[in-house]
């Protein structure tokens, strides 16, 4: 039984540039229909799960709802879930969409985390990914979330914008640890399919920094988070001692969880099942008192082997052996060239990126999932 929960919200104010996430304008009707399918999905799947270690809540825009709304998402789970006294309470928000008043009205609700998507202290930058925010709004709308008693604050923020330079990439770093989150992830922007982003890219209207430029800008964050105290736990995220995202930490471990909401993906008993995309759908099939499962498949063992590494990899610790060995994976064999070559080492019971493999992961796990034939 699921321990984690997700719950996907689709709405928000206007969608930027570069996402591919399942995300539409809010709809006032549109929202509050969705919000009652969600809470029957809830009901529907209690018993899927035990006493919960973490609720997140993403997007999309969760913010973008109304309180009465949020509330009811709340008072939903409060109902039909038992919650650990430890619980991890996340949601996504950004700039512009929580007031001091919403954010007290989630503290009260049982919120501890938020995470804030900033993505630049640049207000071209700002402009050039489709952001509806200033930088002066990000700033005051992490202030808003502190000053009414939040704790846990993580700030998301994205190198390799079309005509970022190193010098601005520093005064969004500078600024970011200045606000004093707890949490930050620094994600290289990825041009994904079927995006605006890709085509103006495809088109030629916007060019992406050159290569050089952004592994200097990954290295950058790197040193000036550690001078601050953050720990680089996983790939694009970094914490102070205690931080840690508890949630996302179970994805990157292949832990089990339990998800509801269009789009949405679950992981029970070894089996991936994914909630229909249609927004529309999704609320009717759960009007008619229907799980609204699109997909559903047990991975084969490849697929799991497959998933141990590229999730392993993501965090610096790196993958246990031992649980390599388990899955039958002669892994230091398969890794010799990529130690040899600096990008990989091992490391007690551990294999893990190095400084030199960190930036170019991607590259680093495909080398090695072909040595092992996956």
């Amino acid at each position: 039984m699921a321990e984690y929960l997700y719950l996907h919200i689709p709405f928000c104010a206007r969608k930027c540039i570069y996402c591919d996430f399942l995300s539409v304008p809010h709809d006032e009707t549109l929202a509050s229909s969705y919000v009652a399918a969600l809470c029957r999905e809830l009901e529907m799947k209690r018993h899927l799960a035990r006493a919960l270690k973490t609720v997140f809540i993403g997007g999309g825009t969760p913010t973008t709802l109304p309180e009465a709304c949020l509330e009811q998402i709340f008072s939903c789970i409060r109902q039909h879930y038992d919650l650990r006294p430890d619980v991890e309470i996340s949601i996504e928000a950004n700039p512009g969409t929580v007031t001091r008043e919403k954010a007290s009205m989630l503290l009260s609700q049982g919120v501890n985390r938020i995470s804030l998507g900033v993505q630049s202290f640049n207000d071209h930058e700002l402009k050039t990914l489709g952001r509806i925010h200033s930088a002066q709004e990000a700033v005051s709308s992490a202030a808003a979330l502190l000053s009414a008693g939040l704790e846990n604050l993580s700030l998301d923020l994205m190198y390799g914008i079309p005509g970022q330079s190193m010098e601005s990439w520093r005064r969004s770093l500078r600024a970011v640890i200045g606000l004093a989150p707890k949490h930050i992830s620094a994600y290289e922007l990825t041009p994904e399919k079927g995006t605006r982003l890709k085509e103006s890219l495809d088109s030629g209207d916007l060019s992406l920094p050159d290569e050089q430029s952004v592994l200097a800008m990954s290295s950058l964050a790197v040193d000036a988070l550690a001078k601050a105290g953050f720990q680089h736990y996983e790939i694009s995220n970094y914490a102070l001692p205690g931080y840690q995202c508890v949630h996302n930490m179970n994805y990157w471990n292949r832990g089990e969880y339990l998800a509801a909401g269009a789009g949405a993906h679950s992981f029970l008993k070894g089996c991936r099942s994914t909630n229909t995309g249609s927004i529309h759908e999704y609320i009717r099939l759960l009007g008619n008192n229907v799980i609204p499962e699109a997909e559903s498949a047990l991975l084969t063992g490849e697929e799991e082997r497959r998933e141990f590494i590229m999730l392993g990899l993501r965090k610096t610790e790196g993958l246990l052996l031992k649980d390599a060995s388990d899955l039958k994976l002669d892994i230091a064999t398969a890794a010799s060239e990529l130690i040899e070559s600096g990008f990989l080492e091992i490391t007690g019971s551990f294999l893990r990126l190095t400084r030199k493999g960190l930036p170019v992961t991607n590259a680093v796990i495909i080398r090695l999932l072909g040595n092992l034939g996956l």
